[in-house]
């Protein structure tokens, strides 16, 4: 899976340079969520898990390139880079609770099953979401008082 994902972020840093960001998160956001919905399946049969391996590989870190630019745009050279460390630092924060969610989910149901199926479905609203996301771009400035 580390090499597709080495594969699939340096091709998305060269389709970043020359499509929509907001239409390559959409591409990404979408084949993740349909990837981890078809994940349970894919862990029935040893080629099931190949092709999810592939599919999530390309797509694990193929989001940083769009999501940098996006916030660039939109926040400016100086800033960007900043609301892109709190993009990741939310990231992790969510991580975090995605990881507990799922292993409630494991304890009470046996499986993680429907922790797979509701990760696939919030890619898919993300998916969405990524298509509405603005190009207007904020002056940030130090208010004092």
């Amino acid at each position: 899976m580390g090499l597709f994902d080495l594969v699939g972020t340096t091709m998305s840093g060269w389709l970043t340079d020359r499509w929509d960001s907001r239409r390559l998160l959409f591409a990404y956001y979408g084949l993740r969520g349909l990837s981890l919905i078809f994940l349970p399946q894919a862990l029935t049969q040893q080629s099931g898990l190949f092709v999810f391996a592939v599919f999530y590989g390309l797509d694990w870190i193929a989001t940083v390139p769009p999501t940098v630019r996006l916030a660039t745009e939109a926040f400016g050279k100086d800033q960007g880079p900043i609301v892109f460390g709190w993009v990741v630092a939310a990231h992790q924060v969510g991580a975090a609770v995605a990881a507990l969610g799922a292993g409630l989910i494991r304890t009470s149901l046996g499986d993680y099953q429907l922790a797979f199926m509701i990760s696939g479905g919030l890619c898919l609203i993300a998916a969405l979401l990524a298509l509405a996301v603005g190009r207007v771009r904020f002056a940030w400035s130090a208010a004092v008082p």
